[in-house]
């Protein structure tokens, strides 16, 4: 069998501390309509409690109105639906959190029961930042504020009141381009394709054909998980769905450019950018085969069914949430802080979004420097204490400035935020003892943030990278599955299109163990870094099919069963089956693969490379 070496790029990096990212700015495009947006948000519901003279139970109402951070790419009818969900949890959230105020010992565990919910729920469902850590906040913030004149329905109305605000706000934007998001995510999609074009033949031609696969992938989720089951006929969703599939034809043409050597990469680049522009004034005019068109991200129930399997990352991550929670709630009270809901909220912060050590250490350093700067902000705002119109300004400034700058910079970002908490916490009236409340604060950031640090720690396994192998077997399984349906040319069945789409799933995920296991703490790096081949090899030929179902479909229903013969031979699905189950049983028990018998043509050069990367790993892959 021929084949080419496999030539890999250099691995990631792998991320550590850098001081420097403290100062940097990141680019972070147009934010300002969405800052102001969610500044409208939070002062209307505090205007409105200053005109009916209960500036507090306005502030109440601000918890709800942070429904507005969430869903801004989502499609608007999915979105409606999104941010109701999301503002019912807030009320549920707050509710409960009050409703425990009056057991120190209750409300530690409501805040512990609200925050792994909530954190579980974000992981599985991929819900933006956010995630949980602002429903944690909600039900912890709730039980220190001035509110004994609320009755526990009243809290509940007001929290909802200030969501269905955001709601309005937030879908306000359909009546101007009913399809923005959509358009928004075909164009991201676009340039990631061209930007891979480029890079073919380059070092970053891995990563780069990596990232139009994920932009790909969002994009069809815009387009086809996030929308009704059975839509209303849309020209303009048609219309960008078959720009979608176009872009998806060119990225097959730039993955298979080595083998085509007539392909003109340059053309294909820019063919992607003009398919850009097209997505942004699209016609109402052509259609899609339904049959066409892939599925996206995993829906509802899926997802939920994946995140329920044991030792998934959702059930890991909520978990290490609840312990650090907890543990924070503990020594808040054995400690007698105040409010030791901060402690536990700084917690909860570091871990949510199951990060890996290196980057939860430096979002702990963001959090507890910026914290430091942000509370001589906040003891400035306490103690003129701004009444009124100036109150309400001052909050719509900060939350202005914190959108705008919590992409670019968070340690930035922490500053205002810190402000704005506590001048949101203390209700509206005056704080008799503003360094009091300072240190308190600056003290809880420093032990939950530590706490959260600890327990990631602690709970990450020395045997960080056996992650890996499992999911390049899941990777291999989802191969199998897909070969199989497409050897009996089958690349359009509901069928066909799960498995592609699983296919596609698995190989993202593959690469995001790797990512977590390679941030982990360094003493765990090293059997991370060793499966980078195996990673690479089990990518290049996940595209390597992935695209040749796209030629298959492009052949059209009636020539897909001879291409199919064609590409597999006779014998061919049995040929893959049998050296997928090989691989996957090599990689499985770490042992070295045996040689690997004759496989399809088409697949013969990355499936070699798969084999020796394996040989290359050697026996230590079961970590």
């Amino acid at each position: 069998m021929n084949s080419t070496p496999l030539i890999l790029p250099d691995p990631p990096s792998p991320p550590s501390f850098q001081p420097a990212v403290l100062f940097r700015l990141r680019p972070a495009g147009r934010r300002w309509p969405f800052a102001a947006r969610a500044a409208l948000c939070i002062g209307v519901p505090v205007l409105v409690g200053w005109i009916a003279d209960d500036i507090t139970a306005g502030l109440m109402a601000t918890i709800g109105a942070f429904t507005v951070l969430y869903g801004s790419e989502r499609p608007y009818r999915n979105r409606a639906i999104h941010l109701a969900a999301i503002a019912f949890s807030f009320t549920i959230a707050v509710t409960l959190g009050v409703g425990a105020a009056d057991s120190p010992l209750l409300v530690v565990a409501t805040v512990v029961l609200i925050a792994m919910v909530a954190t579980f729920l974000c992981n599985a469902l991929r819900i933006e930042p956010p995630g949980a850590y602002m429903f944690a906040l909600a039900c912890a913030a709730g039980t220190g504020m001035p509110i004994g004149h609320l009755t526990l329905l009243q809290i509940a109305l007001l929290v909802l009141a200030g969501g269905l605000f955001a709601w309005l706000a937030h879908m306000a934007g359909a009546l101007v381009s009913y399809r923005g998001p959509e358009r928004v995510a075909v164009v991201t999609a676009a340039k990631a394709i061209a930007r891979f074009a480029a890079a073919v033949g380059t070092a970053d031609e891995d990563g780069s054909r990596h990232t139009a696969a994920l932009a790909m992938h969002d994009a069809w989720t815009s387009l086809v998980t996030h929308q009704p089951a059975s839509p209303q006929p849309d020209g303009a969703l048609s219309h960008l769905r078959a720009i979608n599939r176009e872009l998806n034809l060119i990225f097959v043409d730039a993955v298979n450019a080595a083998a085509t050597p007539n392909t003109s990469l340059s053309a294909l680049a820019d063919r992607a950018h003009v398919l850009a522009r097209e997505a942004i004034n699209t016609s109402d005019t052509e259609r899609t085969d339904p049959r066409h068109v892939p599925l996206g991200h995993h829906g509802f129930l899926d997802s939920l069914r994946e995140a329920l399997r044991p030792w998934s990352q959702p059930l890991l991550v909520a978990s290490r949430v609840g312990v650090a929670a907890a543990v924070a709630g503990a020594i808040g009270a054995a400690l007698d802080l105040e409010r030791a809901y901060w402690t536990m909220a700084a917690a909860v912060l570091i871990l949510h979004q199951g990060l890996d050590w290196t980057r939860s250490l430096q979002r702990g350093i963001e959090r507890t420097s910026g914290t430091m700067l942000g509370l001589i902000l906040a003891g400035a705002i306490l103690a003129i204490h701004p009444q009124g119109l100036w109150l309400v300004l001052t909050l719509m400034l900060l939350q202005f400035v914190i959108e705008m700058t919590v992409i670019r910079n968070y340690a930035l970002a922490v500053v205002f935020i810190t402000a704005a908490a506590l001048t949101i916490s203390a209700g509206g009236l005056p704080v008799p003892d503003v360094g009091h409340v300072l240190w308190v604060r600056g003290i809880d950031t420093f032990i939950g943030c530590a706490i959260g640090l600890v327990v990631l720690t602690i709970t990450m396994p020395r045997t960080i990278a056996v992650r890996i192998p499992e999911e390049i077997v899941n990777t291999l399984a989802a191969l199998q599955t897909t070969l199989d349906l497409a050897s009996r040319g089958e690349t359009t069945t509901g069928a066909a299109r799960q498995a592609r789409r699983d296919l596609q799933h698995r190989t993202i995920i593959l690469l995001q163990a790797y990512d977590a296991a390679v941030g982990a703490a360094p003493w765990h790096r090293d059997a991370a870094e060793r499966l980078w081949p195996a990673v690479v090899a089990t990518q290049r030929l996940a595209y390597r099919v992935l695209s040749t179902c796209w030629s298959m479909e492009q052949a059209g229903a009636d020539a897909t069963s001879e291409k199919a013969l064609v590409l597999f031979g006779p014998d061919g699905a049995k040929e893959v089956n049998h050296a997928l189950a090989m691989l996957s049983s090599a990689i499985h028990v770490g042992r070295k693969p045996t040689p690997l018998g004759h496989v399809p043509e088409f697949l013969a050069t990355e499936m070699q490379n798969l084999h020796d990367s394996f040989i290359h790993t050697g026996n230590r892959t079961a970590g």
